[in-house]
Protein backbone atom coordinates (compact mmCIF):
# COMPACT_ATOMS: atom_id res chain seq x y z
CA UNK A 1 0.00 0.00 0.00
CA UNK A 2 0.91 3.66 -0.50
CA UNK A 3 1.69 5.57 2.14
CA UNK A 4 0.23 9.16 2.61
CA UNK A 5 3.34 10.93 1.04
CA UNK A 6 3.70 8.64 -1.47
CA UNK A 7 0.02 9.01 -2.11
CA UNK A 8 0.45 13.16 -1.95
CA UNK A 9 3.64 12.88 -4.07
CA UNK A 10 2.21 11.42 -7.13
CA UNK A 11 -1.30 13.18 -6.87
CA UNK A 12 1.13 16.59 -7.10
CA UNK A 13 2.98 14.93 -9.89
CA UNK A 14 -0.37 14.22 -12.05
CA UNK A 15 -1.63 17.95 -11.02
CA UNK A 16 1.70 19.39 -12.06
CA UNK A 17 1.33 17.71 -15.59
CA UNK A 18 -1.64 18.34 -16.23
CA UNK A 19 -0.92 22.01 -15.72
CA UNK A 20 1.76 21.41 -18.04
CA UNK A 21 -0.42 19.48 -20.49
CA UNK A 22 -2.92 22.64 -20.34
CA UNK A 23 -0.07 25.60 -20.51
CA UNK A 24 1.91 23.73 -23.50
CA UNK A 25 -1.05 23.58 -25.51
CA UNK A 26 -2.08 27.53 -25.20
CA UNK A 27 1.19 28.32 -26.44
CA UNK A 28 0.05 26.62 -29.93
CA UNK A 29 0.66 29.10 -32.76
CA UNK A 30 -2.86 29.50 -34.16
CA UNK A 31 -3.42 29.89 -38.39
CA UNK A 32 -4.83 33.35 -37.79
CA UNK A 33 -2.17 34.14 -35.43
CA UNK A 34 0.69 33.27 -38.00
CA UNK A 35 -1.10 34.73 -40.68
CA UNK A 36 -1.32 38.03 -38.82
CA UNK A 37 2.52 37.64 -38.19
CA UNK A 38 3.06 37.22 -41.62
CA UNK A 39 4.80 33.79 -41.28
CA UNK A 40 2.77 31.92 -43.28
CA UNK A 41 0.40 33.11 -46.45
CA UNK A 42 -2.01 31.39 -49.04
CA UNK A 43 -0.39 29.89 -52.12
CA UNK A 44 -2.50 29.30 -55.57
CA UNK A 45 -2.78 25.72 -55.26
CA UNK A 46 -4.89 25.81 -52.16
CA UNK A 47 -2.21 25.20 -49.35
CA UNK A 48 -1.09 27.11 -47.01
CA UNK A 49 2.84 27.91 -47.79
CA UNK A 50 5.78 29.48 -45.09
CA UNK A 51 6.42 33.36 -46.29
CA UNK A 52 10.05 33.68 -45.54
CA UNK A 53 12.13 31.00 -46.72
CA UNK A 54 13.18 29.92 -42.89
CA UNK A 55 10.50 29.33 -40.71
CA UNK A 56 10.71 27.64 -37.11
CA UNK A 57 9.53 23.99 -36.39
CA UNK A 58 6.31 25.42 -34.64
CA UNK A 59 5.07 27.13 -37.78
CA UNK A 60 6.12 23.88 -40.12
CA UNK A 61 4.37 22.35 -37.85
CA UNK A 62 1.37 24.94 -38.61
CA UNK A 63 1.91 24.55 -42.23
CA UNK A 64 1.97 20.84 -42.54
CA UNK A 65 -1.25 20.24 -40.14
CA UNK A 66 -3.49 22.55 -42.14
CA UNK A 67 -2.32 21.03 -45.16
CA UNK A 68 -2.99 17.72 -44.49
CA UNK A 69 -6.71 18.35 -43.60
CA UNK A 70 -6.84 20.89 -46.83
CA UNK A 71 -5.81 18.25 -49.04
CA UNK A 72 -7.69 15.37 -47.53
CA UNK A 73 -10.69 17.95 -47.45
CA UNK A 74 -10.02 18.38 -51.42
CA UNK A 75 -9.59 15.05 -52.19
CA UNK A 76 -13.13 14.48 -50.88
CA UNK A 77 -14.30 17.06 -52.63
CA UNK A 78 -12.72 15.97 -56.13
CA UNK A 79 -14.15 12.24 -55.37
CA UNK A 80 -17.65 13.48 -54.52
CA UNK A 81 -17.52 15.75 -57.74
CA UNK A 82 -15.85 13.15 -59.84
CA UNK A 83 -13.33 15.86 -60.95
CA UNK A 84 -9.14 16.12 -60.24
CA UNK A 85 -7.04 16.71 -56.75
CA UNK A 86 -5.66 19.16 -59.25
CA UNK A 87 -8.89 21.17 -60.05
CA UNK A 88 -9.95 21.28 -57.13
CA UNK A 89 -6.69 22.72 -55.45
CA UNK A 90 -6.58 25.57 -58.18
CA UNK A 91 -10.28 26.57 -57.12
CA UNK A 92 -9.63 26.25 -53.46
CA UNK A 93 -6.04 28.74 -54.00
CA UNK A 94 -8.11 31.04 -55.58
CA UNK A 95 -11.04 30.83 -53.17
CA UNK A 96 -8.01 31.32 -50.22
CA UNK A 97 -6.81 34.06 -51.75
CA UNK A 98 -9.75 35.83 -52.31
CA UNK A 99 -10.84 35.25 -48.87
CA UNK A 100 -7.23 36.63 -47.49
CA UNK A 101 -7.60 39.72 -45.54
CA UNK A 102 -5.91 42.72 -45.83
CA UNK A 103 -2.82 42.91 -44.57
CA UNK A 104 -2.16 38.86 -44.58
CA UNK A 105 0.47 37.42 -47.29
CA UNK A 106 -0.60 35.69 -50.93
CA UNK A 107 1.54 33.84 -53.08
CA UNK A 108 1.62 34.75 -56.82
CA UNK A 109 1.75 32.47 -59.71
CA UNK A 110 5.24 33.82 -59.98
CA UNK A 111 6.03 32.30 -56.44
CA UNK A 112 6.55 36.04 -54.96
CA UNK A 113 4.98 36.86 -51.93
CA UNK A 114 2.92 40.09 -51.25
CA UNK A 115 0.77 41.44 -48.69
CA UNK A 116 -3.24 42.19 -49.84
Amino acid sequence: MCSIIQRRTIQAVLILCSIVLVCSTGWALSLDEAKSKGLVGEQPNGYLGAVTGKSSPEVDALIRSVNQQRKQRNQDIAKKNNTTLAAVEILAGKTAIKKTSPGNYIQLPSGQWMKK
